[in-house]
Formats: structure tokens, C-alpha cells, sequence
């Protein structure tokens, strides 16, 4: 059967692919960013997982406010980048596998949850930056999106979110054939880009998240939609993605490497790293 090996949870930061893309990585304001995402590559790089579950949304490049799916899953052979606005990034295509998509597919309908089955998808910054940021340039692994609404709400609950990570594990491990599998759940840190607000940030909660993400995700599904935001910022809502990777990982896991900036273009800027135990 195919094998879940851990989790990731990263912010999602726009900002950060134009730094890509123009060679300013290494700049003195931006290498300390880049630089805490370096133990978590080289952790890729040895494990060389077969499948990454990249766990993002949209923020208008294939879904609008118009039709806003709770949750689309990805059952394609490919997702090409999206054009939010400045042109297409120079990015590669992400590789999708379409026989685990659609084994993935059953598996959650067949745990109730009742999704989008996305047969084309465009992706945006949700999935592109957390891939620039986590492997190498050429992307080498196959990919499963899926994407969460957090832009019209009402957006699912902290607990739905975290019990999809329970189906998300059940399905992995359903899978007939022996695939390393690692899942990716993107979003926030804490911010808010509008209103009186603007610009409202708290380490505080961030680093409570990070700690709780790792010893006591259930504590994070006890806190309210209008809690994350009222605490954290209305896009903090974002953090909610991390609770489905936390729940498709083990009981208790091996925490691997954790790095936490901020502010990083408004944001609070996070990554934690971690390892199932068996």
C-alpha cells in the first residue's frame, strides 16, 4: 500500500514568486525566508517522495466568487499555473497522477465528503509558492491538488478541515501500490490585507499555532472561524488548511525542522516539518 512519510505546513506568500523569479533569493532582505526553507528541501531531497498533496486555495485563478467549491480535488494529468493578474510565471506545469487522483477521489465520496472533481485545473500562488519553495526547480513529483475555499464564506470549520485529513490518510493508505506520499497544507501565517485592520499581525498566536500544530492539533479545531480571524487576522482563516495535514499524519509525530519570521511582506511568515514516527 502506498505510505503517507509526513507533513508540511507553510505559509503561501505572493510576494515570494517574483523574488523567484528574479534571482533576488539571496539578497540580504530575503535570504533569511529562503534560508529556513533549506533543512526542509534537503528532508525532500533524501526522502524523494513519489506523490506531494498540496492542500491551498484558490484565490480566483480558476475559481471565482461566483462558483466557490467547499472543496475541489484535482483528477487531471496536469495543472499549468494560472495568470492572477501579472502574467503567467515562468514555473513549470505541475505533473499529476491520475490513477491516485481518482482512487482519491472515491475514497473521500466514499467518506462522505462531497467534492469537486476537477478534471482541469489551473493553480495559483495557494500551490505554486509552497512548490518553488519545497523542491527543486523542475518539481519531481507527481502532484494532487486540493483546494479549500477560504474566500467565500461561510468557509469549512477547523474540525472539517481536520477530519479531511483523516480521509486524506485513509485514502493514501487504501492505495494499492507502494508510493511514498507527503502532504502539504498551505496558508497564512497571520494576516489581514483590508480594512481598519490592515496590516494586523500576531506572533503570539502564530507561534501558539506552530507549537499546537505539532503537540495538540485538536486544541486548534476547538477555536472558532471568527476566533482565527478576530486573533490572527481575516486571512489567518488561511491556517485552517494546516489542520488537514495535520490530521492525515500520526497521532504523534517527529517534528524535523520549524522556522518562523515576521513580518515577511504583512505577513507572519512559517513553516514546521514533520515526521510520522512509524
Amino acid at each position: 500500500m502506498a505510505r503517507l512519510i509526513g507533513g508540511i505546513g507553510t505559509s503561501h506568500i505572493p510576494s515570494l514568486g517574483p523574488v523567484i523569479d528574479r534571482k533576488l533569493t539571496q539578497t540580504p532582505e530575503w535570504k533569511p525566508v529562503f534560508d529556513g526553507y533549506l533543512p526542509a528541501r534537503a528532508w525532500l531531497a533524501e526522502k524523494r517522495p513519489d506523490i506531494a498533496i498540496v492542500i491551498y486555495n484558490d484565490h480566483g485563478a480558476d475559481f471565482f466568487l461566483d462558483k466557490m467549491p467547499t472543496f475541489a480535488v484535482g483528477a487531471a494529468a496536469e495543472y499549468p499555473p494560472g495568470d492572477e493578474g501579472w502574467g503567467v510565471r515562468p514555473v513549470p506545469t505541475a505533473r499529476g497522477d491520475v490513477d491516485f487522483s481518482w482512487h482519491a477521489v472515491n475514497s473521500l465520496i466514499d467518506d462522505e465528503f462531497d467534492i469537486t472533481i476537477c478534471q482541469e485545473l489551473t493553480v495559483d500562488h495557494g500551490f505554486i509558492v509552497p512548490m518553488d519553495l519545497l523542491f527543486a526547480s523542475d518539481w519531481p513529483v507527481r502532484v494532487l491538488p486540493i483546494a479549500i475555499n477560504m474566500i467565500q464564506h461561510p468557509v469549512p470549520t477547523p474540525l472539517r478541515c481536520y477530519k479531511l485529513g483523516h480521509a486524506i490518510r485513509r485514502a493514501v493508505e487504501s492505495y494499492p501500490t507502494d508510493e511514498t506520499v507527503v502532504v502539504v497544507g498551505t496558508g497564512g501565517m497571520s494576516h489581514q490585507l483590508h480594512g481598519e485592520r490592515a496590516g494586523f499581525l500576531s506572533q503570539g498566536f502564530d507561534e501558539m499555532f506552530l507549537d499546537k500544530i505539532e503537540s495538540d492539533p485538536e486544541a486548534l479545531t476547538k477555536i472558532t472561524r471568527n476566533q482565527y480571524m478576530e486573533w490572527a487576522g481575516a486571512e489567518a482563516i488561511e491556517l485552517i488548511m494546516w489542520l488537514s495535514m495535520r490530521g492525515a499524519l500520526d497521532a504523534r509525530v517527529r517534528r524535523v525542522h520549524r522556522y518562523y519570521q515576521m513580518p515577511v511582506s504583512l505577513t507572519g511568515a512559517g513553516l514546521v516539518l514533520l515526521e510520522n514516527e512509524n
